[in-house]
């Protein structure tokens, strides 16, 4: 993002030269997590972060995590998840959470450093309605219900509404590339069409506390890639809303306390919250271009520009009957949380309709951005860093950081600035063996973490926070080591120990793919499991 009025360029922003880099990382600690301190306050996700996608939950893209899979005898691959559809209730029927047959779902790969997409797995659905109906006093009367009775196996007899999904994998821009032989297909008979689980209606539905997990893993696929020699793995499906963070407060001005317990010290709000995912595990291999370790995602959703609803209620009140015209981008997400915390509100459906090589329009609010400012506000004793243009944000949010998630484009001067998660597919992952992996990331000494891609145990809040209000040029030196162009002094609060109070571990979390836990069930009631804490 070049700033508007400014004569500072992609060369001109500061490297953190550092020797020896992936031997060395730790000691740069919270400084590599500035990739996502753009977002001055809490690196989160992206739930109702803007006024059209707010109407639109279908749609709204949450969270996006890729990483190295940590799966024993999965080490050569790339795990990516992204979460759509926010804060659902487990008690979501009779209509539960299904994907939008009209939109188009799609997870963007860059591995050039170009912006521009390279590779785009596209998922599309579609919903069945099976018109189960039972005889009630000699009619035949459709159910008002997703199912009729139990429910087990891949699309039984008992579930009214099917809903299934493809995936292509487009090589090149992601509507002018290639589309000969891009279906995904089932390596166990060559289908290209998938079932997705329906949402966890409940342990009466599935038999025990414990039928959905096999229901639902009944539904990870074994899948042949296009021009990809390895099988990989994919998923679609309902799981436990993995962010965690105090949302409430965070958005009532920050009312917590940013200097206290970094863990118990606030709810996460979302612990009872399920969300919807698009899951992939793909060989390394078939995401880098055989010379460039270092790939960039982001995942979007697009609506066609036109729809007509059919306003007859014999047919369908409100049923949409016809979409026309392009795709139009309505979700955009990489880096957690830009949105909802950089971008202007004015500008927020812009960012959502915008690609990532014209990054440089919202320049403004990644090198001026306001909310390190109103902390400072709120918390005197915390004051704002002074270094304007925020060259240390610029440099790592918007290049990657060198020796780590950089591309090589990006270092020559030959890349582009543009906003999107990275990782260097060359640092192995750390295992889930207890203390192995670091929930700060590269910013406790484990680099096969946040900001080199994110693992669902990442504490990207806590980070973020440390990093916004200055870490880089706390650590930078006086003689600015790190080369990102500001000096301890710029960053008074820089070394403070920032928090919102709330953490997990990978403890929290899978340690097979999908990673992300099973969804709440319908039952759940939260006045009787007040206080409960869900893994």
């Amino acid at each position: 993002m070049k700033p508007r009025n400014s004569t500072f360029s992609s060369d001109a922003v500061g490297k953190p030269g550092i020797p020896g880099r992936l031997g060395k990382l730790s000691q740069i600690g919270v400084a590599l997590a500035v990739a996502l301190a753009a977002a001055p306050m809490a690196q989160a996700s992206s739930h109702r972060e803007a006024p059209f996608i707010s109407g639109q939950p279908k749609v709204d893209g949450t969270d996006l995590y890729m990483f190295r899979s940590y799966e024993p005898g999965r080490e050569g691959f790339v795990t990516i998840l992204a979460n759509y559809q926010p804060f659902q209730d487990p008690q979501g029927g009779p209509n539960f959470a299904m994907f939008n047959p009209d939109a188009l779902y799609e997870i963007n790969i860059d591995n050039t450093g170009d912006g521009v997409e390279d590779l785009t797995f596209q998922f599309r659905f579609k919903n069945t309605s099976k018109a189960t109906a039972l005889t009630v006093g000699g009619k035949q009367v459709k159910i008002p219900l997703i199912n009729s009775g139990p429910i087990s196996g891949v699309n039984p007899a008992s579930l009214n509404v099917r809903e299934t999904f493809t995936v292509d994998l487009v090589r090149g821009g992601r509507r002018t590339g290639n589309r000969n032989n891009i279906s995904i297909t089932n390596a166990a008979g060559g289908s290209a069409t998938f079932d997705k689980p329906v949402d966890n209606i409940g342990d009466k539905v599935f038999g025990s506390a414990t039928g959905y997990a096999t229901y639902a893993g009944q539904h990870i696929y074994n899948v042949n890639i296009p021009g990809c020699a390895v099988p990989g793995r994919v998923f679609v499906g309902q799981r436990k809303e993995p962010f965690f963070i105090a949302v409430g407060k965070s958005f009532d001005l920050f009312n917590l306390n940013p200097l206290g317990p970094e863990t118990g010290g606030n709810n996460n709000d979302l612990e009872a919250k399920n969300v919807s995912t698009l899951a992939m595990e793909v060989p390394v291999s078939c995401l880098t271009n055989g010379t460039e370790p270092v790939i960039g995602a982001y995942t979007t959703a697009s609506l066609r520009q036109g729809q007509l609803l059919d306003g007859s209620p014999a047919t369908g009140l409100g049923k949409v009957t016809r979409t026309g015209g392009a795709w139009t981008q309505v979700s955009r997400l990489g880096m957690p949380l830009v949105n909802e915390l950089i971008i202007g509100i004015d500008d927020k459906d812009k960012f959502n309709a915008s690609k990532p090589k014209d990054d440089p329009v919202f320049s403004d609010y990644v090198t001026n951005p306001a909310l390190p400012a109103l902390i400072q506000s709120l918390f005197p004793s915390a004051p704002a860093p002074t270094n304007f243009p925020r060259t240390d944000l610029v440099t790592v949010f918007l290049k990657g950081i060198d020796g780590l998630n950089q591309p090589a484009a990006v270092k020559g001067g030959n890349g582009v600035l543009a906003e999107m998660l990275r990782l260097n597919t060359a640092v192995p992952a750390t295992p889930t063996a207890p203390g192995a992996q670091n929930v700060l990331g590269v910013a406790g000494g484990d680099n096969s973490g946040f900001p080199n891609g994110r693992r669902p145990a990442d504490d990207v809040v806590d980070v973020s926070l440390r990093v916004a209000m200055g870490a880089l040029c706390v650590l930078t030196g006086t003689t600015d080591t790190l080369k990102v162009g500001c000096k301890p002094s710029d960053a008074p609060a820089g070394g403070a120990a920032l928090t919102d109070g709330v953490r997990k571990t990978p403890a929290n979390f899978g340690t097979t793919f999908p990673y992300l836990n099973t969804p709440i069930p319908g039952n759940f009631n939260p006045t009787a499991a007040a206080g409960t804490v869900f893994p």
